[in-house]
């Protein structure tokens, strides 16, 4: 069976453009078998309650500055998976996770692992900054060029 990432990334692409969720595939002593999530459905959007008008002469809190600009993810770099497999954010499950939001990282720093037909693939930076956002969830099934972290 021709197992090259080419091969695997076209099952992954048949899988989403057909809607599958899972596919395996047995040609003699060689399994490939694919998953991935379902769909997301979005959180039905809850009203606030309006709050009352204080009367005049009430005293108020003073209004928040809005000097601090947050942080921008216009510039944010994406660090994608360059696989099909499953996401593990730590190196056994005893362990502390490689990163979390607010980890400062270096260029080669180990992110993950991406285990693959029971290969295990170290993700690393690819840039110096802070994870700002880890977008996916240890153990979870991730696809070729999904985001796995966002680097400021």
């Amino acid at each position: 069976m021709n197992t090259k990432p080419s091969t695997v990334k076209a099952l992954a692409q048949l899988m989403q453009e057909t809607g599958l969720t899972s596919l395996e595939i047995r040609e003699n002593d060689c399994i490939i078998k694919l998953e991935r999530g379902g769909a997301v459905q979005a959180a039905p959007s809850v009203q606030q309650p309006v709050s009352p008008v204080p009367a005049a002469g009430a005293q108020t809190a003073p209004a928040a500055q809005e000097d601090d600009p947050g942080m921008d993810f216009n510039h944010a770099k994406l660090v994608t998976s360059p696989m099909v497999g499953v996401f593990y954010a730590a190196p056994s499950p005893d362990r502390a996770p490689f990163v979390t939001i607010g980890s400062h990282v270096h260029e080669g720093d180990t992110l993950c692992i991406i285990e693959a037909m029971k290969l295990m693939n170290e993700i690393t930076a690819e840039c110096d900054g802070e994870i700002v956002d880890v977008c996916a969830v240890n153990g979870d099934v991730v696809e070729f060029g999904q985001t796995l972290f966002k680097i400021i």
